[in-house]
C-alpha cells in the first residue's frame, strides 16, 4: 500500500524464497518495539481494565489459505485487535502513527473478521496513546485486491508492481495519558480553576450579571489549561 518499489520487489524475492528474510536485528526501533511489547500489553490492561488474550498467535483466514496474522493480541471483551507499537516523541501524532498501520489494522481484522483494532503506542518521550479504527470495507476491499495480485505474483514469478491506489485517509478515535506532575504552572492554574469552578459556573448560569473576580480566575485558567491539552 506505500510507495516503495524496491522494498516491494524486495518483500516478493524474500516470499519465493529468493532471499533470505531482512535481518532486524541491528534495527534500534524495531527492537525497542520488540522489547517493550510486554510492557504495552500491561500499560494497556491497567490503563482500560480490558484483558488482552491471543498474544502472539498465529491466524489463517478462513477462505483466502494464502492470508495470515501473527496477532499481538486481541481485546477480550470486544474481539478488537490489539496492535502494540514503538514510536519516537519527535515524529510522533495520531494521525501518522494510525496511516502507518491502518494497512497492517486493516489486514489483521479481515483475517480475523473483527469489527475494530485498538493501537496501543508509547513513545519515547513517555506518552501513552490508545488509537481506536473500525473496520473500513473500501479499505479492506483495496488491500486485499492489491495482496491478491501480489500474490499471484510470487506464484508466477512476475515481479510485482506499486499498487498505485491512494487508500482512505483511517477515521480515529485517539486517547493519551500524558504526565504533568512535573509541571509546576500547570498544578498552579489547575489548582485556582479549582477553587474557582463554582463561580466560573455561576457566571456561565447567568451571563447579564457580569463576571465576578473569582469567575474570570477561572475563566483565565480554564482557557490556560485548555490551549495546553490542545498542544498535547
Amino acid at each position: 500500500m506505500g510507495d516503495d518499489e524496491t522494498a516491494l520487489v524486495r518483500l516478493w524475492r524474500e516470499k519465493r524464497g529468493e532471499v533470505e528474510p531482512q535481518d532486524l536485528s541491528g534495527n534500534l526501533i524495531v527492537q525497542l518495539g520488540a522489547v517493550t511489547e510486554e510492557l504495552n500489553r500491561r500499560w494497556y490492561e491497567a490503563n482500560t481494565g480490558q484483558a488482552i488474550i491471543d498474544v502472539q498467535r498465529h491466524v489463517k483466514h478462513g477462505a483466502l489459505t494464502w492470508m495470515a496474522a501473527t496477532l499481538d493480541g486481541r481485546v477480550e471483551a470486544s474481539g478488537a485487535v490489539f496492535e502494540a507499537k514503538f514510536m519516537l516523541p519527535w515524529s510522533f501524532s495520531e494521525e501518522a502513527a494510525a496511516e502507518k498501520y491502518m494497512p497492517q489494522l486493516q489486514h489483521n481484522m479481515w483475517v480475523v473478521a473483527a469489527r475494530s483494532a485498538v493501537l496501543s503506542v508509547i513513545t519515547g518521550g513517555g506518552k501513552w496513546v490508545e488509537i481506536t479504527a473500525h473496520a473500513d470495507p473500501l479499505y479492506q476491499h483495496l488491500i486485499v485486491t492489491a495482496e491478491r495480485k501480489f500474490w499471484r505474483c510470487v506464484e508466477s514469478g512476475e515481479p510485482p508492481r506499486l499498487f498505485g491506489v491512494e487508500p482512505p485517509k483511517p477515521r480515529i478515535e485517539a486517547v493519551r495519558t500524558v504526565d504533568m506532575s512535573s509541571s509546576d504552572a500547570w498544578a498552579e492554574f489547575a489548582a485556582v480553576f479549582a477553587r474557582t469552578r463554582d463561580a466560573d459556573l455561576e457566571h456561565e448560569q447567568e451571563p447579564d450579571a457580569g463576571r465576578c473576580k473569582g469567575s474570570e480566575r477561572a475563566w483565565a485558567a480554564r482557557q490556560t489549561l485548555e490551549v495546553w491539552c490542545g498542544e498535547f
